[in-house]
């Protein structure tokens, strides 16, 4: 592309493993990358089919980065039975265990598919954003079975976009400028993320608040503190599986402050509220570790139900509002990922990007069809990058915990998200290193950029930073007579943003 980006530097991966004793990692990612040297001989078939040595990584850190990024994502496990709960299947609310046992099954066979398929460090789960979508469409407008009809034809719409190359042909036609300022929004993406998760912040009076009513007071933010601090230090001291270690130390302390304050739930299931309470799960020890899972909601969905209901063209409307927040959050996390892991290429594409977004379309369906929603590849796995993945190993292993986890879900609840919200912090703090191959000289790609950046972090949603991006970058190049600059596709991806944004009062006239 004949914008005026710097050129990339595949050096800046921003994150390398705390036990990374390569050139990188001791100078810092600023350092040059060495010429290559002689091609890396496979130590053994895993070796050779995950190309762990060529990568510069080991089974060991891998193994690690698989458990940091389980660890960091395990509350999708608890969290989405919470937000699900107001669904029903024919006037039966939906079983907590079920929902639970169910997410974490698809979400282990999904990863293990991307570890195996895509052969890259990524994870996948419930899409918390699209889950949120359409818990509202199943409560005003669809029955759940109906919703996730709509669902599995979303995934089998990417899919079709996937296999005729189209998705990979966007993926690929985003310019430079705006696949790092991705990777840098989901930067602050992830730190708010983890400041919300740990209570640092919340809505507030205008926008948002500092800690409770503007202190930080509280056993679980203290946690948070304690979490971050130690943390921080085993990264700066590059200590070997730092994250790893920060989210179970931190755990451990949780359930010793919890042992002797007994602080409680922030949401009580009475509807009581204690501020200074923990902000999901409890930490306490479990009375029971093992159950055999609930995988009855498996298969029930109605494909075609929701176009009887509501009419071919609201159901064709909401079926494009997931697709596009589907599409493209798996666009700004596979970036992202990639750039923190140093795997993308001087044009700043994933190389061999086709089997990824095969599984994840593959997901989308998946999750439809089990009935706990769409299922996405996660920015979390940026966390498990942060500890030494770099191949698909590591999701091979994310994925076997989870469906370990489907028969100790009990277990899995004794992670406070206040816990794991120290990972994600220090993760962004990773992730927005990468700012420093922005071009800064040219407003028509700072302006884009900027909005990418921005609007990630502050509307909650990778797809809205996209879209702003790619709308403003299409605009200001045409401004300033550079419009033959513009990938063709980029203007059809500007188009279809200007109609994602226009969603509502489009969805009114119908």
């Amino acid at each position: 592309m004949p914008d005026r980006s710097r050129p990339h530097r595949p050096s800046a991966s921003g994150t390398q493993s705390a036990g990374d004793t390569s050139d990188e990692a001791v100078l810092g990612s600023s350092a040059p990358r060495r010429s290559p040297g002689p091609t890396i001989r496979p130590k053994n078939g895993l070796d050779r089919y995950f190309e762990i040595s060529a990568r510069r990584s080991t089974v060991t850190r891998e193994v690690r980065g698989g458990l940091t990024t389980f660890f960091t994502m395990a509350y999708i496990v608890v969290l989405n039975p919470i937000i699900l709960s107001g669904a029903d299947i024919d006037g039966t609310a939906l079983s907590f265990a079920s929902v639970a046992a169910v997410t974490a099954v698809v979400a282990g066979v999904l990863t293990v598919a991307m570890g195996v398929i895509g052969r890259y460090p990524l994870a996948l789960a419930t899409g918390l954003g699209i889950n949120a979508v359409v818990a509202v469409y199943a409560a005003t407008q669809l029955s759940w079975p109906e919703i996730m009809g709509l669902v599995v034809l979303e995934g089998l719409l990417i899919m079709l976009l996937v296999l005729t190359g189209f998705r990979r042909a966007v993926f690929e036609a985003i310019p430079p400028q705006l696949k790092t300022s991705i990777a840098v929004g989901i930067g602050f993406f992830l730190t708010i993320i983890g400041l919300a998760d740990a209570g640092i912040i919340r809505p507030g009076n205008p926008l948002i608040s500092f800690g409770d009513n503007g202190v930080l007071a509280g056993w679980p933010m203290l946690t948070f503190v304690v979490g971050l601090l130690l943390t921080s230090v085993l990264v700066v001291r590059r200590v070997k599986g730092a994250l790893l270690i920060g989210i179970i130390a931190t755990t451990v302390f949780a359930i010793v402050v919890e042992a002797i304050a007994g602080v409680g739930p922030r949401f009580g299931a009475d509807g009581a509220t204690n501020p200074r309470g923990w902000a999901l799960q409890v930490p306490t020890w479990p009375d029971t570790w093992f159950g055999l899972p609930d995988l009855s909601l498996i298969g029930q969905f109605s494909l075609f139900g929701g176009f009887e209901r509501i009419g071919v063209i609201a159901a064709l409307l909401i079926v494009f509002s997931i697709m596009i927040a589907d599409f493209f959050d798996t666009v700004g996390t596979v970036t992202a990922v990639g750039a923190e892991a140093g795997l993308l290429d001087e044009k700043r594409n994933l190389p061999r990007s086709q089997p990824v977004l095969l599984v994840d379309s593959l997901a989308a369906a998946a999750g439809g069809a089990s009935s706990v929603s769409s299922n996405t590849t996660y920015i979390e796995s940026a966390a498990g990058v942060g500890d030494g993945a770099r191949t698909g190993l590591a999701s091979v292993v994310t994925g076997i915990v989870f469906l370990v986890a489907a028969f100790f879900t009990p277990l899995v609840q004794v992670v406070p998200s206040e816990a794991a919200a120290p990972v994600l912090v220090i993760v962004g703090a990773m992730m927005i290193s990468q700012v420093r191959e922005l071009a800064w000289d040219d407003m028509s790609l700072v302006i884009p950029a900027f909005l990418t950046i921005a609007l990630m972090p502050f509307t909650y949603s990778i797809t809205n930073g996209i879209g702003a991006g790619v709308v403003s970058y299409v605009l200001l190049r045409v401004a300033t007579g550079r419009g033959r600059d513009v990938h063709p596709l980029m203007w059809v991806v500007a188009a279809v943003f200007v109609v994602y944004f226009a969603l509502d009062p489009i969805q009114q006239m119908f």
